[in-house]
C-alpha cells in the first residue's frame, strides 16, 4: 500500500475512489515473510490491523496488514504460519476480505465463527514459536494470545523489530502534519484545568503517573489538533502525566507549531518520541506505579515499566470519561456545526431529489456533490469519515465504500448516504435513506420500523446510571416484532472536532458505560436485505437531564442536534402511533424553523414540502 493517490473526482478534496489492493501481490509478500520468519527461528507471525496507538485509523506507514494481505478494512488480524494462513475479520468485511486478498494463500475467516485466539489454539503446531510485535497489541490482548499459544503446545514470542518493515521496500514516510493549538473558544476548558482534574484522578487511584497512549486523549488534554491520520484531526504521540508536577508530551518537535508549542510549554515539556522509552524506564527505576490505558496502551510499555522495576497498572484512562462529557462550549460548538451541516445536507437532498430520478447519477457523483455542499460552508476541515453512499444492493453493506470498480448508477429503489464533516467547532455524522422512484410496500414497512426504533431512542427517558446496553433494545423492538434485526450497534460516541467514533459511551449490547449529561452519541438503527437494499436513519443526540414532575430520581433523556428531514415517501403511516407521528411532526417543524433561514431557492421549496406534517 502506497500513499493515497490523487482524487478520482475533481469535486472531492478529501476522498478518493481508487482501490489500493492488488491480490496478485499477496503470494510473493507472504512467501518473503515466511522466509524472514524462518531466518529468525519463528514458525509464524501475527499481523494486526493496528498501530502502536490501537486507533481506528492508521497512518499509511503503519498499514502492515493492508500491505501483506491486501485487506483495507478498519478491523482484522492475519496469522501467517509455515503451511497455512488466515485473515480474520468481522461480518462487515466478509465479502471485502475475500475480494481483496488471495484466498489460495490466505483463508478469509469470519471472527464470529473463529476468533483470533481460538484460531491459534486450533492451528498452531505443538512446539511452534509464534511471533508478535509487542507495540501492536495491548496487555490484555497479549495475555489472550499467550494462553491460546500455550493451549496449542506452542509459545508466543515478542520480536524486537517487526519483520514486515524490512520487506516493505516502498513504505511511506511517517506523517508530518503540523500540530496546532485548538482554540479556547472551542475547547471550553484550559489545559491547566484538565491536568488538575487528571492529577486528582491519579491521586484517587493511588498511581504515580499516567501514560497517555491514545492520541485522542493527548489532543483533548493539551488542546491541540493535528492531521496524522485520515479524517480525524489527530497528532500521533504520547504523554506522561505524573501525579504531581509537569507533564511531558512526546511529539516530533518539527511538527509542533509555535502557537501549540507555547501553549504546551506553559504547562509542561515537549520531548521527541525517541525520549519516551527513557522516561518510561525512569518511572520504573523509581518504583512507580504507572497507569496504562487497557484499551490502547501497547504491551511493550508494560514490559518497559516492569523490566525497569516499576509496576504497570493496566486500567481505565481517566481522560476517556472526561473527554466524553462535553462542556458548554463544546456543546454549543457542535450545535452550530450541525446547523451549518444541516443546511448543506438540505441543499444536497434537494439536488438529489431533482437529479437522481433522471438516471444519470452514480454513487461517486453523489459523494462528490455532498462533499462540495459542505465545502461551500467555507469552514469544512475534512469529512469525518469516508462517505458511505450505496445504491440498491450496495446500501445493504453497512460499511460500504464506493470505488471506481464498485461504482453503481443510482436507479429506482433505495439510496443510502451516511456522511459527516469535521469543523473546528464540532464533528457531524448523519445518515438518510431516500427513495428513488416509487418504493415497494416492503421497503416502506422496513423503513418505518427503522424509523420507529430511531424515534424510540430519541424519546427515551431513563434513570441515572443507565447504560447504552439497557437502551439498545428500544431501537430493535419494531424490527424484532417482524422477525428482523440489524447486526451493528445502535449508536457510538462522537468527539468534539475529534473522532467520529468515540468511547466509552455507546448504544449497543456491549455498551456498559453509564450515560451522563454532555455525552454525544449517534442514534442509527438500520435494516439490510442482502443483495437488494439497505436502510439506516441517523441523528446525533446529547444526553441531558430531565425534570419529571413528582419524580424522586435523577432522570436523563436525549437532545437531538442533527437537522434534516426523513424520507416521506418511505413512511408507512399505518405503522406509526399517535405519539410517534407527533414526535416526527415536531422534529420536522424544528428542521424547518432552524434551516429555512439558511437555504434558499429550490432547496428551500424542497425543505418546506419535506417538513409538512404527516
Amino acid at each position: 500500500m502506497t500513499e493515497s493517490p490523487a482524487p478520482a473526482h475533481p469535486a472531492c478534496r478529501f476522498q478518493t475512489f481508487t482501490e489500493p489492493s492488488n491480490p496478485a501481490q499477496v503470494a510473493p509478500r507472504v512467501a518473503a515473510l515466511r522466509a524472514a520468519l524462518t531466518a529468525q527461528g519463528l514458525d509464524g507471525f501475527i499481523v494486526p490491523r493496528a498501530d502502536e496507538h490501537q486507533g481506528e485509523y492508521v497512518p499509511a506507514h503503519m498499514a502492515r496488514l493492508a500491505w501483506l494481505t491486501g485487506f483495507t478494512g478498519s478491523a482484522g488480524n492475519a496469522v501467517i504460519l509455515k503451511d497455512k494462513a488466515a485473515l480474520i475479520v468481522d461480518g462487515r468485511y466478509t465479502l471485502q476480505s475475500a475480494e481483496q486478498t488471495d484466498p489460495a494463500v490466505i483463508t478469509p475467516t469470519r471472527m464470529e465463527e473463529t476468533v483470533l485466539d481460538r484460531w491459534i489454539e486450533l492451528n498452531l503446531p505443538p512446539g511452534a514459536r509464534l511471533g508478535y510485535d509487542p507495540w501492536l497489541h495491548t496487555v490484555d490482548g497479549v495475555a489472550r494470545l499467550e494462553k491460546a499459544a500455550a493451549a496449542a503446545g506452542g509459545v508466543l514470542v515478542a520480536v524486537k523489530q517487526n519483520p514486515i518493515d524490512a520487506l516493505w521496500s516502498d513504505r511511506p514516510a511517517p506523517p508530518t502534519a503540523p500540530v496546532k493549538a485548538h482554540r479556547a473558544e472551542f475547547a471550553g476548558e484550559s489545559t491547566a484545568s484538565k491536568l488538575a482534574r487528571i492529577q486528582e484522578a491519579l491521586a484517587k487511584a493511588k498511581v504515580d503517573a499516567l501514560v497517555i497512549s491514545d492520541p485522542h486523549a493527548l489532543a483533548w488534554t493539551f488542546n491541540i489538533r493535528g492531521g496524522d491520520v485520515e479524517h480525524t484531526p489527530l497528532p500521533l504521540g504520547y504523554g506522561i502525566v505524573p501525579r504531581e508536577g509537569r507533564p511531558t508530551v512526546f511529539l516530533a518537535p518539527e511538527k509542533v507549531t509555535n502557537e501549540a508549542g507555547d501553549a504546551i510549554g506553559a504547562v509542561g515539556e515537549i520531548a521527541p518520541p525517541a525520549a519516551l522509552q527513557k522516561q518510561i524506564e525512569a518511572l520504573g527505576a523509581a518504583k512507580a506505579k504507572v497507569r496504562l490505558d487497557a484499551g490502547t496502551a501497547a504491551a511493550a510499555l508494560a514490559t518497559l515499566i516492569r523490566d525497569a522495576g516499576g509496576t504497570p497498572d493496566a486500567g481505565t484512562d481517566p481522560i476517556a470519561l472526561m473527554k466524553a462529557r462535553k462542556n458548554a462550549a463544546e456543546l454549543n460548538g457542535t450545535r452550530a456545526a450541525h446547523l451549518r451541516d444541516g443546511a448543506a445536507i438540505t441543499r444536497y437532498l434537494s439536488w438529489l431529489a431533482r437529479e437522481a430520478p433522471k438516471g444519470n447519477l452514480t454513487e461517486i457523483d453523489a459523494v462528490a456533490a455532498l462533499e462540495n455542499e459542505r465545502l461551500k460552508t467555507g469552514l469544512l476541515k475534512d469529512v469525518s469519515f469516508t462517505t458511505i453512499a450505496g445504491a440498491g444492493p450496495n446500501a445493504a453493506l453497512p460499511h460500504y465504500r464506493v470505488t471506481e470498480a464498485s461504482n453503481r448508477r443510482i436507479e429506482p429503489g433505495i439510496f443510502l448516504v451516511d456522511s459527516g464533516g469535521q469543523y473546528e467547532d464540532g464533528t457531524t455524522d448523519i445518515t438518510r435513506t431516500m427513495a428513488i422512484g416509487e418504493p415497494s410496500a416492503e421497503m416502506r414497512d422496513r423503513y418505518t420500523r427503522v424509523l420507529k426504533g430511531h424515534v424510540a431512542i430519541s424519546r427515551a427517558v431513563f434513570v441515572k446510571g443507565t447504560s447504552g446496553a439497557q437502551l439498545d433494545a428500544l431501537a430493535r423492538l419494531p424490527l424484532w416484532q417482524a422477525g428482523l434485526d440489524f447486526d451493528h450497534g445502535t449508536g457510538h460516541g462522537v468527539g468534539s472536532y475529534l473522532s467520529v467514533h468515540e468511547g466509552p459511551q455507546r448504544l449497543s449490547k456491549l455498551g456498559t458505560t453509564p450515560l451522563e449529561p454532555g455525552m454525544i452519541l449517534s442514534n442509527e438503527p438500520g435494516y439490510y436485505k442482502e443483495g437488494e437494499y439497505g436502510i439506516r436513519i441517523e441523528n446525533l443526540i446529547v444526553v441531558e437531564e430531565r425534570q419529571i414532575p413528582g419524580g424522586d430520581r435523577t432522570i436523563y433523556g436525549f437532545e437531538t442536534i442533527t437537522w434534516a428531514p426523513y424520507e416521506r415517501a418511505l413512511i408507512e403511516l399505518s405503522l406509526l402511533d399517535a405519539g410517534e407521528i407527533a414526535w416526527i411532526n415536531a422534529y420536522h417543524a424544528q428542521v424547518w424553523s432552524k434551516l429555512a433561514p439558511l437555504v434558499e431557492g429550490e432547496a428551500k421549496s424542497w425543505l418546506e414540502k419535506a417538513c409538512l406534517p404527516l
